[in-house]
């Protein structure tokens, strides 16, 4: 029965270490959205974000986001809204709309 118990405890510890590297795996959604708002404004003196809405189809995303910018202490806070399209865990495209648009994230309908 020791060996048993050794066993059992060994293969749990084994499979910790995989469900951590799952999690901060290059699919992040949190992170691919950090590093795209970093990118898009480097200079900034910091930032923040908003998910306003996401869709799933299989392994794409649309992400309907908000980035709220501070270039400098003395200047006001500056918005933009952005829909992501991430397939596969990876930023594949991106585009800038409206503050006031509405965007629908739906599954495309065939007529």
């Amino acid at each position: 029965m020791r060996c048993f118990t050794r066993l059992a405890l060994i293969a749990c510890l084994s499979f910790v270490p995989l469900q951590a590297q799952a999690v901060t795996d290059v699919g992040d959604i949190g992170t691919i959205i950090e590093s795209f708002v970093t990118k898009q404004f480097p200079d900034a003196a910091s930032h923040f974000w908003i998910v306003n809405e996401t869709l799933w189809d299989g392994d794409e995303m649309i992400v309907d986001m908000n980035a709220i910018v501070m270039e400098g202490r003395q200047t006001p806070p500056m918005e933009s809204r952005f829909l992501l399209l991430i397939v596969e865990g990876r930023l594949r495209g991106s585009q800038s709309i409206p503050l006031d648009a509405a965007a629908e994230c739906q599954k495309e309908q065939e007529v």
